[in-house]
């Protein structure tokens, strides 16, 4: 599970055995988990957290996207 990066509390993560999905980050935090899609940029599978903390993570994916993508495709090929 390669870290992409951290910010504050929260892990931005790729699963290694997902090359077949679209593109999509995983983030977690505590137990809570997420996965949120990149192309377009949306909320997935969550557990835990609140739908304001949500709001917030997909936030934070639209503003590192460019980076997020490249790294997708760096990792997958």
């Amino acid at each position: 599970m390669p870290t992409v990066f951290r910010v504050g509390p929260y892990r931005f993560y790729f699963y290694s055995h997902e090359p077949n999905e679209p593109p999509h980050v995983h983030v977690d935090r505590d137990e809570a988990t997420i996965k949120v899609w990149l192309e377009p940029v949306e909320a997935g599978k969550s557990r835990g957290f609140r739908a304001h903390e949500i709001g917030g993570i997909v936030v934070m994916v639209e503003e590192r996207g460019e980076a997020l993508l490249e790294a997708w495709h760096d990792y997958f090929g």
